[in-house]
Parts: C-alpha cells; structure tokens; sequence
C-alpha cells in the first residue's frame, strides 16, 4: 500500500481497524488510539481487568500493521538482562556475542507491567524515550517504529509495583478497557466460544495491509499537519491549568503538552484533514493526561477522580475559534 497524501493515511487507519475487528469485538475506538501512539512514536498504557482481549488485540494491530511483535509476561523475578538481553561468551569465537532480549522488536507487548519491581521496570525508560538501550555501556539502536503497549489491571493490588511518575510520563495514553455491551458480549461468545485452543491472529483471518515502508511514510505525512499556533496555544493553556488548580497535588509536564500535540496531529491525519482542530486535543487530552496528574488528598476525600477534574478543566479552558 502507498502512502502519499492525507487521505491514504485515513484510508490506512480504516483497514487497521477493519483487520483487527475481524478478531476483536467492539474495540474499534481503543484500536484508533493505538493507531493514532504508532503514528505520534508514542506508547499506550492498557489498563483493564483480565479477559478483555488486551493480549489479542495487540497481536492482531501488530499482524495487520506488518510489525514485528514480541511479548514480556511481566514477573516479581524478572530481570532487567531477560528484557534487553545479555552479552555471552562465545568459546568458538573467544569474544562476548550479543544474546538480544524480546525488546529487540517493533510492537512489544509489556504483560502486567506493574507486576516487576521497579529496577525492572526502569529498563525500559531509555528504550521508550530514546528507542535505544545500552547493555554493558554499548547503545543498541532499536527500530524508529518500536513502540510499546503495557498492560495493568486495574482490580487487583497485592504483589503489584505502582509505577513510578518517570515511567508513567514515558507514556502517550493512558487507556481504559472497559467490559463490552450485552450486544458485544454475545458475539464474543459466538465467535469465541466454540474454539478449544488459545486464539491467535491468523485464526481469525487478519490480513497484513501494511509493512514498515508503508508506516515510515504514514509517519512523514503526518509530521506535515498543520499545527496552528492557536491550537498550540489552547494546549498550553490546558496543560498550565492543571498545575494551577486545587483538585490536583501535580500537574502535567511540558512532555504532556509535546504529546498532546503530536497525538492531535495522528488524529487529524486519520480523520483525513490536514490540519488540526480544538476537537483533536478535547478527544485526546483525557488519555494524555489521567496518568500524568495526582489528586489532592482534599480532593480524594471528596471523592473525585481524575476523568472528572480533566473533564471540567478542559470545560473551562478557553477554546480558540
């Protein structure tokens, strides 16, 4: 598939979605997302409980998209060398060889992160931030399109590692995956239920509509959107008021201004339009912000959360016309 204009890029996100729907039910809105992170270069933080095809839906965006895709089940004994790998001696050669870790792909799915202890966790923070990692003090270069899904969940909270505020902030969105509809859910059970063995991708017929050429080019035509210094504005307004308000205890880095930008571009390209809107950052801001912000603790006695805070300050930022 080429990719020249604006219009290709949106006919690309259609397919992708199209692709991963044929395996994964109702989770058309959480693919564009993801599709919007790849096109940014940024990663997605899945949190949802167990059985909503978090797992499944990362092979299937991976298949369809052409990436290559490794998979981390995220363990209290995990080491940061079964991450990145490890140098080895090779007694044929007598010289150390590199062993290259699962994080040496294009779509890595990171299982239940927050169920490693910080020191593990912190191995990933170069390769999200620099798409690189350093083992022994030499620097590996990963792919430019290496991006990272993580997954959490959300219910259970015993032998789990919160993850810390810089790791948090490597990440684009922060996701929430919901349980279906009573529609959705019988045809999950339709589809699904018959089937005796794990489902994979190509069970279900996904089709690979894309390779690395094809998301390089998707990328560049991206980076032409038209940012104008209104929206520019209005994103700076909206990241400044949530350090100025006194529902939250910390606000939004400049990271999070940066990302929202560049989301709102992907979203705008996907949308076919070549330039960005007030509609783009309104859309994105809550899956930007909620894991970047801390509430007060006046503010979790009165029971708030933060979707609510994030929901009232974008109300009341000032939208340019």
């Amino acid at each position: 598939m080429s990719i020249d204009t604006i219009d290709d890029v949106a006919k690309l996100g259609g397919q992708l979605r199209t692709e991963v729907a044929k395996a994964v039910v109702g989770q058309d809105a959480l693919v564009d997302m993801i599709s919007i992170a790849l096109l940014a270069g940024g990663h997605c933080l899945l949190e949802g409980p167990p059985g909503t095809a978090k797992t499944l839906m990362a092979q299937c965006f991976a298949r369809a998209a052409g990436l290559g895709f490794g998979r981390i089940q995220f363990t209290p004994d995990l080491m940061p060398g079964d991450i990145l790998g490890s140098n080895l001696f090779n007694f044929q050669t007598s010289a150390f060889t590199l062993t290259k870790g699962p994080i040496f792909t294009e779509l890595l799915l990171a299982d239940e992160i927050n169920r490693t202890p910080p020191k593990t966790q912190a191995a990933l923070l170069e390769a999200m931030q620099e798409r690189r990692v350093t083992i022994n003090g030499e620097t590996h270069t990963l792919s430019p399109r290496f991006t990272v899904l993580a997954t959490q969940n959300p219910i259970e909270q015993q032998g789990v590692y919160p993850l810390p505020e810089a790791q948090l902030d490597r990440f684009m969105f922060k996701l929430i995956v919901g349980y279906p509809d009573a529609a959705e859910e019988r045809r999950i059970v339709a589809e699904h239920g018959g089937r005796f063995k794990a489902p994979a991708a190509g069970d279900f017929g996904v089709m690979q509509i894309a390779d690395a050429a094809t998301i390089a080019a998707a990328i560049d035509v991206v980076s032409k959107v038209r940012l104008a210094d209104e929206i520019i504005d209005y994103i700076v307004r909206l990241v400044r008021a949530t350090r100025a308000t006194a529902d939250l205890e910390c606000g939004a880095s400049p990271r999070a201004a940066s990302l929202l930008a560049r989301a709102a571009c992907a979203s705008a390209a996907l949308d076919g339009r070549t330039y960005t809107i007030p509609d783009d950052v309104k859309r994105l801001a809550p899956s930007v912000l909620r894991h970047r912000l801390i509430l007060s603790p006046a503010a979790e006695i009165d029971g708030r959360n933060i979707d609510t805070v994030v929901d009232e300050l974008v109300t009341a930022t000032e939208v340019p016309r």
